[in-house]
């Protein structure tokens, strides 16, 4: 008699010899305890023995991974001897009075790939066909067989099975992320590798990769030490079962364990959402003919998109170009295309480490990867399965799949950092510097990776990385203190009277009455909350802190946003010089972190627009602005970044000016266009936002019209025609792009010197807005 609890305590391998050695007798006595039919007058004498008959073990047995307590799933395969039902009894009755859950059938080889070809389950079952005894011939054609028959059913199987473990991670949860997995069913878990391993059997992706097959193993001797030790017949890795697990497999405690589990779901999750995309392209129809046009699309320097997948441009150098990994890695968020894994690898074994401090370029990739919002969540994630994210962030490597107990959280705290800053670029049009909301975002539980008070711990860590990443000693101070005190809203607005006028008090003297702190951390707070759950984050909560927020501002005086701050390296232009034939001339500079275009031009109304249209088209990306007139001429002064790393020919641009000015260049139409070409210029995001503020320069009464917007193909031109059409001038302007926002400061005067009223700002406001939402518009 098997005794199970014995077998139990075996080993994986040990498991499968007791299990198939056992079973072989139990056939060979099944057989020979049948009686064979009677000759038939004239036929063929009945078979004897095994021939004709193979036990199969197909499921956990078939390979080799039954767990402790667990199902046998066996398959009686014949050729057509017609006592098969009575052998059948003779072996199935034995393995149920030993205990035994049994799941069988019995089958001949045509009524297999009958099945197979029609029942996903059974089909993926029989892919781990394994003969336990019997006829070996007959056992190796039904796997040919069943194998032929799922490499030509794929097309129908492959999607009703992706449909098939979406549904179980929608009712089960990701591995990586629960608190008590199912270390079977939750997606990344064992089923992943055993779809890996089904979708290579289709031929239509390769093994999977030695990461994937050891995560796979590890997650196995979990399930069997849960198996073996609970007594119970469940994958759920229960929170009383993880220190015993934990002890058992030598591992510290029971915050390792969970870690190591959702770094192994976290792979098998990451190689399986490739594969299944790598499926979804092949199972699509193709264009018949020999060759198929590939698309590519340049998207920055060094990155083009190829099809659906972001790639490194043929003449990149990832060696002697830091920059290349956060641009490709902003390009592909921004587009929300993955970038291929053979760029990963490359980008992974070829990139040089970053000076320090970054460059501005790199700090510049980098915000703009996280303003990118949702689309960026999944590009972290291939740069953290290629152990890149850590080579940028070295401190990332505390938080990697750090579990969080509390059952508020739905994330490990790495998770939660990236989802927190994806929640944070969707406020970015709410705050005045959203580079340091996005980077506090993303270092406010950095602290959590080390021992004590996070919110503390954190402050010098934050420090160190922004830092690092080549921030002013100003702005460093304003992350720490996010850091510090990213708590201070939520806490205060839940635990005190907010109508105490001391409870105010405390929160202003904290933050340093800096009403851009104050600002900063609103946005924080609901960025956290939304990452965490609906729980954390409740509109009642939400009432609560905005109420909080409102009386500290009026505590601080801080009734109007602060004028936007310039760039530190704002364009400097000089008094014009006038030209008595009115030639255009052009000069480029380089600057740090880009050129300084300088173009001189006759003075005209909507100058600046035309100007800006001529850069857009020459792929120039424009961060600041100013312009002066003297005399009937004016000189511009653009700070530029050129989007594929070719600095501007001056010749070039002038020419682009003057057919601009003679009417001979169509910018709206060539701006149009430029557009449907490039398609990570479509609009995207919420509805534009315009916001007014008063300043004077020099004397003149100057007004500041902020625009935060989708960006896209000429934005710029579009707005500085729309102000022009309702009759200002643009003096100056401070451009920046987060993801896929832009963030647009115009400093506007009336020519004749009169301030702006209202009702010229509510014309100039909503042109602007249609500007923004709509097409390019016509050429002034």
């Amino acid at each position: 008699m098997l005794d199970l609890e014995a077998l139990a305590k075996e080993s994986r391998a040990d498991r499968v010899a007791v299990l198939d050695s056992w079973l072989a007798d139990l056939l060979a006595d099944a057989v020979a305890g049948t009686p064979p039919p009677k000759q038939r007058r004239g036929g063929p004498p009945p078979r004897t023995g095994t021939d004709g008959l193979a036990l199969v073990a197909v499921g956990s047995l078939g390979r080799r991974e039954p767990p402790p307590h667990g199902d046998v799933d066996l398959v009686l395969v014949h050729d057509g001897r017609p006592e098969i039902a009575a052998l059948a009894d003779a072996l199935w009755y034995p393995i149920w009075d030993a205990g035994l859950r049994l799941d069988h059938s019995v089958r001949s080889v045509a009524e297999a790939v009958s099945v197979a070809s029609a029942d996903v389950k059974a089909g993926l079952g029989l892919l781990d066909a394994r003969l336990v005894a019997g006829d070996a011939e007959l056992a190796a054609s039904l796997r040919t067989a069943t194998r032929a028959s799922w490499r030509q059913s794929a097309a129908k199987l492959l999607p009703e099975l992706k449909e098939l473990r979406r549904g179980r991670a929608r009712q089960v949860g990701e591995l990586a992320f629960l608190l008590e997995p199912d270390l079977k069913e939750a997606y990344g878990g064992l089923r992943e590798g055993q779809v890996l391993r089904a979708i290579a059997a289709a031929q239509l992706a390769d093994e999977p990769s030695v990461e994937a097959e050891q995560s796979y193993s590890f997650l196995l001797d979990v399930r069997d030490e849960l198996r073996r030790r609970s007594d119970r017949r469940s994958d759920v890795l229960v929170r009383q079962e993880q220190r015993p697990v934990a002890d058992a497999l030598g591992l510290t405690d029971e915050d390792t364990l969970l870690r190591e589990v959702s770094l192994a779901g976290r792979r098998l999750a990451f190689v399986a959402d490739e594969t299944w995309r790598r499926v979804d392209a092949a199972l699509v129809r193709r264009p018949r003919g020999r060759h198929r046009r590939i698309r590519r699309e340049p998207l920055a320097e060094g990155v083009v998109r190829q099809d659906d997948e972001v790639v490194l441009a043929r003449d990149a150098r990832p060696a002697a170009d830091p920059g290349l990994l956060l641009r490709a890695a902003a390009a592909a968020a921004r587009v929300d295309v993955p970038l291929s894994p053979y760029t990963l690898k490359v980008l992974a074994v070829h990139t040089s480490p970053l000076p320090e401090p970054w460059p501005a370029e790199v700090r510049w990739s980098f915000l703009r990867l996280l303003a990118s919002g949702r689309p960026a969540v999944a590009v972290l994630e291939q740069l953290d399965q290629e152990g890149l994210l850590a080579r940028l962030l070295p401190e990332w490597d505390r938080v990697r799949s750090l579990p969080q107990r509390h059952p508020w959280h739905r994330f490990t705290v790495d998770r939660h950092l990236v989802e927190t800053a994806a929640a944070a670029a969707e406020l970015t049009h709410d705050v005045d510097r959203p580079d340091l909301l996005l980077i506090g975002a993303l270092l406010h539980d950095i602290g959590k990776g080390w021992p004590g008070d996070h919110s503390v711990v954190g402050e010098p860590i934050a420090r160190e990385i922004a830092v690092r990443m080549g921030f002013t000693p100003e702005d460093v101070d304003v992350i720490a203190a996010l850091v510090r005190h990213h708590l201070l809203l939520p806490d205060t607005a839940t635990r005190r009277d907010i109508d105490d006028p001391a409870t105010v008090e405390r929160v202003a003297a904290t933050i340093g009455h800096d009403a851009a702190v104050l600002q900063l951390l609103h946005a924080i707070a609901q960025a956290d909350g939304a990452a965490t759950s609906t729980s954390a984050w409740s509109p009642w909560k939400a009432h609560l802190v905005a109420a909080l927020v409102a009386r500290v501002q009026a505590r601080l005086g801080a009734g109007s946003v602060p004028e936007p701050v310039l760039l530190p390296t704002e364009p400097q232009v000089s008094a014009p010089a006038a030209h008595a034939d009115g030639a255009v001339t052009v000069g480029v500079e380089d600057v740090a972190d880009g050129q300084q275009v300088t173009i001189g031009a006759p003075d005209r109304p909507g100058l600046f627009s035309r100007l800006a249209g001529v850069l857009a088209l020459n792929q120039l990306d424009v961060r600041a602005a100013k312009v002066s007139a003297e005399k009937g001429y004016a000189t511009a002064v653009f700070a530029v970044r050129p989007r594929f790393g070719r600095a501007p020919v001056p010749e070039i641009l002038a020419d682009g000016v003057r057919a601009a000015l003679e009417g001979t260049l169509l910018l709206a139409d060539r701006l149009r266009q430029r557009e449907a070409d490039y398609r990570q210029d479509g609009a995207r995001g919420g509805a534009p936002r315009i916001s007014w503020h008063d300043s004077e320069v020099s004397g003149v009464a100057t007004g500041i019209v902020e625009v935060r917007a989708a960006d896209r193909a000429g934005l710029l031109y579009r707005l500085t025609a729309a102000i022009a059409d309702e009759g200002l001038d643009v003096t100056s302007a401070r451009i920046e792009t987060f993801g896929a926002d832009a963030a647009d400061s115009f400093y506007v005067v009336n020519p004749s010197g009169v301030p702006i009223d209202p009702e010229q700002r509510s014309r100039v406001e909503a042109a602007l807005v249609e500007a923004a939402r709509g097409a390019p518009a016509d050429v002034l």
